[in-house]
């Protein structure tokens, strides 16, 4: 068996969203997961699947923002070799690498137009084909994370209504970091304990004013940033008590009259400028961000921002 994922903090939020698992996790119900960046989203859905009956099965995560423009549907379906210009052989997609499992659909949102109506066919009749090929039957489970509003993009039609309906049977939201303040210690001792086991330091307190810190700041990067903050100061650190500097913390943006859109790209922005446009590696712009690289290049195109500094400005 798997080790199950598990949901930390104290907060009447957290206990929430943990009650909606374990409401929803026995059923083979669509679930769509809402949140910002960072809060867990991926780990709020292996945790219905490691809950559900088909815990033994798979459970793959593909991220829709990531999928390389006309190739989406070969990640999702498959191919057949030769279906096109580079099909040297068949390839098993994400839905039948899912089969008799769960399929984790992060940043749905990001979801192709023209992939949308195929999603939706296999939503309604577990039936995939893969291009260039026949009509392949599948048991899935699908549960989908955004962290957009899908319902204000279905009312400017990029996202369609019927889609939205059948993948919001059952949604959970999880609160950012900032309202559920609480949990903020919870979280950052339990990133030390492990932290200072992975990179071999002797670490094992946070200091008082290092508390205070964590406490007061706003994450806009949530969970996963409070993460690597802790972890660049279990690496940096020299005695048992954990120290953070400050400047690590990505700027809290003022939410006055900016909607999370516009503050979202603003960070981004902030952090190609401050590495110099580099994307990979610890000092690197999606590590800042605490973003995976591959989401960080799928905000970047949902934002309109290139890998030029002219686009940067």
């Amino acid at each position: 068996m798997f080790p199950v994922p598990t949901l930390i903090g104290s907060s009447r939020a957290i206990a929430g969203v943990r009650r909606a698992i374990s409401q929803v996790a026995s059923t083979d119900a669509t679930v769509l997961i809402h949140g910002e960046t960072g809060t867990g989203k991926e780990l709020v859905a292996s945790s219905i699947h490691a809950h559900s009956r088909r815990a033994a099965r798979p459970f793959i995560a593909a991220n829709c923002g990531a999928f390389v423009s006309g190739l989406a549907a070969s990640e999702l379906f498959g191919h057949e070799a030769g279906a096109f210009t580079g099909a040297i052989k068949r390839r098993i997609g994400r839905f039948e690498a899912a089969h008799a499992g769960t399929l984790f659909l992060d940043e749905i949102g990001e979801l192709p137009t023209g992939l949308q109506p195929l999603l939706l066919r296999v939503l309604q009749e577990q039936i995939i084909e893969r291009v260039g090929g026949d009509a392949v039957s599948v048991d899935v489970r699908v549960i989908a994370a955004t962290n957009c509003d899908l319902a204000t993009e279905v009312k400017t039609s990029r996202f369609r209504a019927d889609l939205f309906y059948r993948l919001n049977v059952f949604p959970i939201t999880i609160p950012p970091l900032r309202e559920r303040r609480e949990d903020i210690a919870v979280l950052a001792e339990q990133f030390v304990r492990q932290l200072a086991t992975t990179h071999d330091r002797l670490v094992s307190r946070i200091s008082p004013k290092t508390m205070e810190l964590l406490v007061a700041h706003d994450w806009p990067g949530n969970v996963r940033e409070l993460r690597n903050v802790i972890e660049r100061a279990v690496i940096v650190s020299v005695s048992q008590e954990l120290e953070v500097d400050p400047t690590w913390f990505t700027p809290s943006a003022p939410t006055t009259g900016r909607t999370w859109a516009t503050q979202e790209k603003t960070r981004i922005l902030e952090a190609l400028r401050a590495v110099g446009g580099r994307i990979y590696g610890p000092g690197g712009a999606a590590h800042r961000l605490g973003l995976r690289p591959t989401t960080l290049y799928g905000k970047m195109r949902k934002h309109g921002i290139s890998k030029e500094p002219s686009s940067w400005q």
